[in-house]
């Protein structure tokens, strides 16, 4: 059985494809993010010659606190975690995950907030995006009662007639070029109170990032979003 385990300050991880959830064993109080696949979570990703490959999306989860402070990544995606893309023309990818990435607040010797080859993600777990629905399972320490937790989810070149790949850098509406986002990344988010007795949270649509991944800020105008708004399709946080 796939397994991966991180210890943290405040927390350890358990992370499994959906294949394996009748595997998984929860104990009370375990927290578990359960990530439900939309009509567009493959997506067709150019190779060469007309070849293309069915992808999952690039994904990051993580914890801040009831301020938006950033306290601990849960899972990333391992090529964003690792600069092990294939076909990006040396593309970092800057634009995949920016929210993520500048509320980690990492900043590397190029200047970029996202890691490297040399450097990659440290503090969190790092696997293969599945190619369906997933759960993750958190297990948190008695001293963190009140948090948010946060997804960012983007797919390469998934680009419609507001994003295209013959935008120009510089435009609003340039999102890393040919070999860049097309639609930038869609972030949800939910508030959990583990004092509530509330045992179901689920997370909703609060924007997109910036497409250039120039900054981490969020626009909560969807409008120019087509197929990224169907890679998800429910977002549910679970006490056990």
């Amino acid at each position: 059985m796939k397994k991966m385990i991180m210890t943290w300050l405040c927390l350890s991880l358990f992370s499994f494809c959906s294949c394996q959830k009748d595997l998984i064993e929860y104990e009370a109080g375990d927290v578990k993010v359960c990530i439900e696949e939309g009509d567009e979570w493959l997506h067709d990703f150019p190779l060469f010659l007309g070849i293309k490959k069915k992808n999952p999306p690039q994904i990051a989860i993580w914890i801040e606190d009831m301020n938006g402070n950033y306290i601990s990544t849960i899972y990333a995606s391992h090529k964003i975690a690792t600069q092990s893309w294939q076909s990006a023309g040396g593309n970092r990818r800057k634009e995949a995950l920016p929210h993520w990435c500048h509320s980690r607040g990492v900043k590397y010797e190029d200047g970029l907030y996202l890691p490297t080859q040399k450097e990659p993600l440290t503090d969190g777990i790092s696997g293969a995006t599945p190619r369906g629905s997933f759960d993750v399972k958190l297990r948190l320490t008695d001293k963190l009662k009140q948090f948010k937790i946060k997804i960012e989810i983007n797919h390469s070149t998934d680009f419609n007639d507001y994003y295209p790949k013959s935008a120009k850098e510089g435009a609003a509406n340039y999102s890393g070029g040919k070999e860049g986002s097309g639609q930038p990344a869609i972030i949800y988010s939910t508030d959990i109170n583990l004092t509530s007795g509330q045992k179901s949270f689920e997370a909703v649509l609060i924007g997109h990032s910036t497409p250039d991944g120039s900054s981490g800020k969020i626009d909560a105008d969807l409008s120019t979003l087509t197929t990224a708004l169907h890679i998800v399709k429910r977002i549910t946080v679970n006490i056990q």
